[in-house]
């Protein structure tokens, strides 16, 4: 599969993610990629759900980069 469409699947894997109200808490970089950790709070208990995906493409980092950011600028 090309890079691109390796970027095309994490981007949807992230919008999916925060389409379901899941926000980034947690990033771990290593050689092999990027771990990005999602969590959400369960509406029916405290609990929390978290998720974690596995990012190997540049653009996928440059990507969830500015996911965060917005976030981050949300929460503000």
């Amino acid at each position: 599969m090309s890079d691109y469409q390796t970027f095309l699947q994490e981007r949807d894997q992230i919008d999916y993610f925060t389409q379901k109200g899941y926000r980034i808490k947690n990033i771990t970089e290593n050689l092999s990629g990027a771990f990005v950790e999602f969590e959400r709070e369960s509406k029916e208990s405290k609990e929390f759900n978290k998720e974690t995906l596995h990012i190997l493409t540049a653009d996928g980092r440059k990507y969830f980069s500015v996911v965060l950011i917005n976030q981050q600028k949300e929460g503000a």
